[in-house]
Parts: C-alpha cells; structure tokens; sequence
C-alpha cells in the first residue's frame, strides 16, 4: 500500500486526523471533491476580507488542550459572539435571552422583575396547555412557550425557527428547543465557553497548517473510483455522507441546507455587528452576515471603504446540494442507527464529522473527537 491513510474529505475532522497521523510518522492521503481545503470553513478573500464562504464560523470551547492545539497552528483573535435580532415589531434584540433583551421586551431593570414578567408568562403557557388536557409539551412551540412565554417565543423565536426547519413549530419536536438559555445578567456573549475567537488572517490558515507537509488532492470524488481509492491505502478515513458509502441501501438520509446571497457594498460597515438574525416570518431570509466584523475591530473597521455580507436562506435539501444540518426525527434516527451498526463493524474504515456520524458538530468537538482517536 502506498499510504497508511487515505482520508476523504479535507475538512476539520479530515485535517486534523491527518494532522495527527503525520506527527506519528504516518503517510497519509487527503483527497476532497471540491477544489479547496477546509470544508465548510473554506474563507474567500473579497475586498481584503476573509468572507466565510458556508456561514459563519466562531470557534469557542472550555476544553484548553484544544484552544492551545488550534493556537499552536495559527493565533486567534479575541472575537465575542454577541448577536442581535431584528423582531417582527421591527425592534432590535440582544441575544441570547439576557436583561438586556427582557429590558428592550418588557423595560423591567432588575433581575427580580425580569424573574416576575417570564414566571407569568410560563404559568399563562402551563394553564393553557392544562385547560386544554396536556400534561407535557408534544412540540416545539409548546415547550418554548413553557419555557420563555409568549412575547419572545413570538418575536423572537417563531418565525426565526421555522424559516430554518422549513416546518410550523407545532409540527417540530420538543427536544429542538428542550433547553433555552436564559440570563439574568447583563451578558452578551452568545457562549459561556472560557475561549472563542477567530484564527487571525482567517480559517485557510488554521487548515493549511493542519495540512501542510501532507498530500492533498482535490477536485476528485471518492465515489467516481472507488475500487482505486480503497487500493491505496491500509486505513480509510471517511468524512462525507454514511449513506452514500453504503449506496443508499437504507435509504437517504435528510438534510437542511442553507444558500448564501454574498454582495459587496459601498460601505465600511452596514449593521454594526457580524451577526444579525432576521425572526419575522415575512422575511425569506435568516441572518446577515457582515464578514470584516469577525477580524476588524473599532476604527479597523473603517480603514477599509468596503464591506461583505451574506444572506442565509434555509431551504431543503436536495441531490446536488451541499448538506448542512441533520433532520434529527425519529425516521432519520432509525435510518442512521442500520448505518451505523455497519459503521461500528468496519475494521479499516473511521467514520468522523458532521455528515459521517449524521450529528450537529460545533468545530472543538470535532477536534476533540480526533484527540481520542490518536
């Protein structure tokens, strides 16, 4: 065999297992069938702005040895995750949930009036569901309003999730929405991880470092010659859709995708921040993504005359689509457990990411997962 490994799929589980193996003297093989590394962390320079090409990436964890592992490939910047919605009522929100959003919801200033305004709307949410003979929440939209009350879940959730399932909230499992984290601190910060940030200069170079001294090929599919790909290496290390690997013979496994309408404007800062999520319903659109606010900060901002944003559309997958987000119901679950069970009996062949373990990764845990692996 000419390679220890060959590893399908450049992303960030693909990366740095090959990573990994190179320091332990392995030869590794890294092929992806799209004409760039990286994966959905791939960043196009537009403007002199590193442009998340497939939607925002923020990097955050609590789990130091994986921040001080992705900082010894490229430094971070100190970027906070701190989003704002724009609602139905046309009004501007912090999120998450925080006394900065119930002061802007309900003008209460103290946590202890906070505390009072969303009990009476959970007890208003209980007595309804009661009156109407449920004992417990059966979908999205019951859970949510037992647990942050009717004025947010209408404003600022409703709308905002069913543009992204493509599905009511009443036809949209509980579980979606079991925990909603509330605040009563004057806290912006989307996370409560002790590190987030962004690599400085963007996430090119954190795969380029991850893959720098391995073999990398692109622009070629596992799948248009497999009996070649399977010949070259001992190991297989495969990151795309399980489904595919075992031609379908479950059946296809269902996706969310998101579509990305980029424009560069006259203007060296459109909305003030990276992130603003659109929750009304009439919108087609989820968020805008203004790109330079991830690596610019105060006057940087305006050095540069330009700006990049994105707007992301949710919409359903189809064959040729790049699959985002899994449908986690029940038919998909049992789906993906016949595949796995395959999965758990190949000797030669790890399956890791997103698409391969059919599950919702943030970037950490997917780091993470490689360390147990080496």
């Amino acid at each position: 065999m000419l390679y220890d490994y060959l590893i399908i799929g450049a992303g960030l589980f693909g990366a740095t297992f090959a990573y990994l193996a190179h320091k332990q003297g392995k030869r590794c093989l890294v092929i992806d069938k799209r004409p760039y590394p990286g994966g959905n962390l791939y960043c196009e320079e537009i403007e002199g702005i590193n442009v998340h090409k497939y939607g925002a990436h923020i990097f955050h964890t609590s789990d130091k040895k994986v921040w001080e592992f992705v900082n010894s490939i490229v430094p971070f910047n100190r970027y906070t995750n701190c989003p704002v919605a724009k609602a139905p009522d046309g009004k501007l929100y912090n999120l998450p949930f925080n006394m900065n959003t119930f002061y802007q919801m309900w003008g209460v200033k103290t946590p202890a009036e906070a505390q009072m305004k969303l009990e009476e709307q959970r007890k208003d949410a209980v007595e309804k569901m009661q009156a109407a003979g449920v004992s417990r929440p059966r979908n999205l939209e019951e859970q949510a309003l037992t647990l942050i009350g009717k004025d947010i879940y209408e404003q600022l959730i409703k709308g905002y999730t069913e543009k992204q399932w493509g599905r009511k909230c009443t036809d949209l499992p509980d579980f979606i929405i079991r925990r909603l984290p509330v605040r009563l601190t004057f806290d912006n910060n989307y996370f409560n991880d002790n590190y987030q940030g962004i690599p400085i200069g963007g996430y090119n170079k954190l795969i380029d470092g991850l893959l720098d001294g391995i073999e990398v090929i692109t622009n070629t599919d596992f799948f248009n010659d497999r009996h070649h790909w399977e010949s070259v290496a001992d190991k297989i290390v495969f990151t795309g859709k399980i489904d595919e690997f075992y031609d379908y013979r479950f059946g296809k496994l269902e996706y969310r995708t998101v579509y990305f309408d980029t424009k560069v404007l006259d203007e060296s800062n459109h909305q003030g921040n990276a992130v603003v999520n659109y929750t009304s319903a009439e919108i087609p659109f989820t968020r805008i993504i203004e790109h330079k606010h991830f690596e610019m900060f105060g006057e940087a901002v305006y050095k540069n005359p330009k700006t990049v944003i994105s707007k992301e559309y949710s919409t359903e997958w189809a064959d040729g689509m790049e699959p985002f987000y899994p449908v986690n119901d029940d038919r998909n679950q049992k789906i993906y457990a016949q595949y796995k069970d395959l999965a758990d009996k190949e000797s030669n062949v790890i399956f890791g990411g997103r698409l391969a373990e059919y599950k919702y990764y943030d970037m950490a845990p997917i780091i993470a997962k490689v360390f147990t692996l080496f």
